[in-house]
This record gives C-alpha cells, structure tokens and sequence, in this order.
C-alpha cells in the first residue's frame, strides 16, 4: 500500500558517497574497472596514508546504525518470496518494506501484492513482472 509511512523518518547522512577507486586505477584501464583491494605494497604511499594520496575506506566513513540499510522512503527491505514470508511483515509495516525476488511467478507476485495491500505493507518492486491482461 503506498499510503503507508514510515514510524520514524529520520535524516540519512552519508559521510561519503563516492566509491573509493583502487590505487593506481587511473593509470591502468584493467584496474580502473575493478572494486577496491587494500594496497599491500612495502612502500606504497596510499598504504602508509601520505598527504595528497587517495583515501583508503576505515570504519570512520560508516553509517549511522538508525539510518544503516534505510531506504530514501524511511523503510528497510526485507525480501520476500511466498505469501506466508510477507506475514512476519504484519507488525512492523512501518519499519520494514517488502521486496519480492526476482524468481517469484506472476501469479505468486499477485497473490503477494494483494496480500499486502490488506496488511498494509508497502511493496518496493510491487510493478515488476506484472502486465495488464490483454483482451482474452
């Protein structure tokens, strides 16, 4: 239902939101496509954290544990895959989000949503998979 809101909408404050890129990935195109790896090297200037090198990720640029795994609408996600997963949501549909996996059939996705739509639970991804049924 998308009238439900959240109980408690609080601010989602990222301390940083770009990715940190792996040393040395704007000189090499092989490693400008991968994800970071912590640098190993004896004397590498990223390692030893010298002035005017890339940051390196640290506990320090975590979130805040009320607003970690929050969605911009105020609610986690939960994923779901049959209609009695989406029950476990019944009491805290204002905290928790349903989001229905990929490999759920149309016909269970209907029944999902419908059921949702009774207990009040917003549904992230309610749209996916589903066509109007054309003139039978």
């Amino acid at each position: 239902m998308a009238g439900t809101q959240p109980l408690n909408k609080k601010t989602i404050v990222k301390k940083r939101t770009k990715k940190f890129i792996r040393h040395q990935a704007d000189q090499f195109f092989r490693i400008a496509r991968s994800s970071w790896r912590k640098p190993k090297g004896i004397d590498g200037r990223v390692r030893r954290r010298f002035k005017g090198t890339i940051p390196m990720p640290s506990i320090g640029y975590g979130s805040d544990k009320k607003t970690r795994n929050v969605l911009p609408s105020g609610f986690k996600t939960v994923l779901v895959n049959n209609v009695s997963e989406l029950e476990m949501l019944m009491m805290h549909n204002r905290t928790y989000s349903a989001t229905i996996g990929h490999s759920v059939s149309t016909r269970v996705r209907r029944e999902i949503i419908s059921r949702s739509e009774q207990l009040a639970i917003r549904v992230t991804n309610a749209a996916a998979k589903l066509r109007a049924e054309e003139d039978a």
